[in-house]
């Protein structure tokens, strides 16, 4: 029987999730793909996604990829999953790919953006999806620190307990800092002025962009300078770098083949 390999597309709200990987009792995007999929094809089959998002985290352009002896059209495993799937989970494409393509060591880039809201007359509606800061943050000096973070590093100092890499350098070819002074919210602006950190690298470490993130927070606070970033670095200890930021505000934005 000829095996085939179908890639998805995904978007999904990780909110009332226990993140992209199947864990016992509990609601995983890995677990549900492969419960519709099951019943879609009578087969127990194997998602694997590009990335391990972690629990509550979005993602807006997933990639994932199952091989089937199904001879369903990907247009068809489409229309299905969507129907089988939760409203907060939603396939985008689906197509066949060659046998060698897979979706984490295929990927040349993934880029996360991270959401961050500022008080305001929306920030209630925030709140699902950006990590809300009572008061300004110093952007400009934020960018600062984050030109230290940009390049080939060891990336020890902004890695989890537990991530199971090997090698902890990274190549980050792009960090940046924007600053928005209202925030589109369906079709309203409203005057919620938002900072979006965004991070593109090949691959990543584990909560290496929300350890970044809570450690450019600190500078923004005037907790840190700029230049300690590079102090953080050479330590390689993650006790020197600031917290851990929320998982809310951090979405899996594209990956790139």
């Amino acid at each position: 029987m000829i095996m085939r390999n179908i890639r998805l597309t995904l978007q999904y709200d990780g909110t009332r999730y226990a993140g992209w990987q199947v864990q016992k009792d509990r609601a995983t995007i890995q677990g549900l793909l492969e419960e519709a999929l099951f019943r879609i094809t009578g087969e127990n089959l194997r998602v694997t996604g590009a990335s391990r998002t972690d629990a509550g985290v979005h993602a807006l352009g997933q990639v994932a990829a199952f091989t089937t002896q199904s001879k369903l059209e990907p247009p068809v495993f489409l229309r299905a999953l969507n129907a089988g799937l939760p409203e907060d989970i939603a396939v985008l494409d689906a197509a066949e790919e060659d046998d060698d393509f897979h979706p984490r060591y295929s990927a040349l880039h993934k880029t996360y953006s991270y959401l961050i809201a500022g008080p305001g007359d929306c920030s209630l509606f925030l709140r699902k999806y950006a990590w809300v800061i009572p008061f300004r943050l110093d952007s400009g000096a934020m960018e600062e620190a984050a030109c230290h973070m940009r390049g080939t590093k060891d990336f020890s100092s902004f890695r989890a307990s537990g991530c199971s890499a090997r090698n902890p350098v990274r190549s980050v070819t792009a960090l940046e800092i924007t600053r928005l002074p209202s925030f589109p919210f369906l079709t309203f602006s409203c005057r919620t002025p938002c900072i979006r950190i965004t991070i593109r690298s090949q691959a990543f470490l584990r909560h290496m962009v929300r350890n970044i993130v809570g450690t450019l927070v600190d500078v923004g606070r005037g907790k840190m300078r700029p230049d300690m970033m590079s102090e953080i670095l050479e330590r390689r200890d993650r006790r020197a770098a600031g917290k851990t930021a929320p998982a809310c505000g951090l979405f899996l934005e594209k990956i790139e083949y």
